[in-house]
């Protein structure tokens, strides 16, 4: 994928969409369900998560510190509600190119249109599958999830040193769009994936696993599992 293809997105549209798919699927799911790929949350936990990352976010934005919400208990939908809303008119207010804290360099608010359309993507992509319920999303966004850890997130993680850096790169292959990414650098791959984008993202965000039915790998299967075991994300 290249920086055109992302930029060719509207992510504050997207994002807007996607918070208001992940607000109109909180009644549907018992609150109390779990998410066994978070750990121990259940829903009610990463419905509060993505209402405190997107009041955060909109302080990044702003470059200022976030008023704290508070232990709550909370009333779910009123509380997504007020920080989606919260967030999405932030972004709207800005200027792309407006300053703002950031986690890579780029310093400006275009940063959170992408980062947090595609936080909302994988959550409720969780909220939904943890409740059996369907999502449909174009390949194109996921394409752009993937692009997303693979030029920034995997990237910071090696920065701050949360992992080390891999031997050799891992190449991604999305079948469902032209985009193609080496994952972990640059040179000869390791292994390849190849696979639809959602299936590519949900991979490196750790929902799914190489054995998923829809990806094929090729070359060292033990690399790519290496790979896979260290911390591309936060």
């Amino acid at each position: 994928m290249t920086t055109a293809e992302s930029d060719a997105l509207d992510h504050l549209a997207v994002l807007g969409d996607l918070q208001d798919q992940f607000l109109a699927s909180i009644d549907l799911v018992d609150p109390t369900t779990p998410i066994p790929w978070c750990g121990r949350w259940r829903v009610r936990n990463l419905v509060v998560h993505l209402a405190r990352i997107h009041h955060w976010a909109a302080g990044q934005a702003q470059r200022r510190q976030e008023t704290p919400l508070g232990r709550g208990p909370f009333v779910l939908t009123d509380l997504y509600a007020s920080c989606a809303l919260e967030l999405r008119s932030t972004l709207a207010d800005l200027d792309p190119s407006a300053p703002a804290w950031t986690l890579d360099d780029s310093g400006t608010a275009a940063f959170w249109r992408r980062r947090q359309t595609h936080e909302t993507l994988v959550h409720l992509w969780d909220l939904r599958t943890a409740g059996g319920l369907p999502l449909d999303v174009p390949p194109a966004v996921w394409a752009d999830t993937v692009d997303e850890v693979v030029t920034v997130m995997q990237p910071r993680q090696e920065r701050m040193g949360r992992m080390e850096p891999l031997a050799a790169p891992i190449k991604l292959v999305a079948d469902d769009t032209d985009a193609s990414w080496l994952l972990g650098g640059t040179g000869e791959p390791a292994a390849q994936v190849t696979g639809p984008a959602l299936a590519l993202a949900l991979l490196v965000w750790g929902r799914t696993t190489p054995d998923d039915g829809v990806l094929g790998v090729t070359a060292d299967r033990r690399a790519l599992d290496e790979a896979l075991g260290r911390r591309l994300t936060p």
